[in-house]
């Protein structure tokens, strides 16, 4: 067994989801090597400082002034997570089923949830929901 940096598997808080990544070894100068930039489409798998986390804050910035107008409706059933995987760090405008609507950032989407930052109007504060109680979204 190869010593590691980081754990292998991570639940996302306040989830049932869970993620599989690692980070690298940093002693990999010592081994002989068979990684190379083309396995990981040019880029180097990711990493982070000894006590950082490799999930991104919040944003630096309000969201938009301009609410967007709600242009289609889910259905009864739950939003698909691959739907919005193109909002990932990017600002999304949510409606919830039972008419609550806010500005949200999207950090992580799971099978059946996603948490991100929510705008409280004056900050971004950590959030998470069930993509069942989500009845339509918009990122921009």
């Amino acid at each position: 067994m190869y010593p590691s940096q980081g754990p292998l598997y991570y639940t996302y808080p306040n989830s049932q989801e869970a993620y599989i990544y690692s980070l690298p070894y940093q002693e990999m100068d010592h081994y002989p090597s068979t990684l190379d930039g083309r396995q990981f489409g040019g880029h180097q798998p990711p990493s982070a400082p000894p006590g950082q986390d490799l999930e991104p804050g919040p944003p630096t910035s309000a969201p938009p002034s301009i609410v967007p107008q709600q242009t289609h409706q889910a259905g009864t059933y739950a939003v698909d997570p691959g739907s919005m995987i193109r909002c990932l760090h990017r600002f999304t405008y949510v409606w919830l089923r039972g008419r609550e609507q806010f500005w949200f950032y999207p950090t992580f989407i799971g099978r059946h949830s996603v948490s991100g930052y929510r705008w409280t109007g004056h900050r971004w504060v950590n959030y998470g929901i069930s993509l069942r109680q989500i009845q339509s979204f918009t990122c921009v």
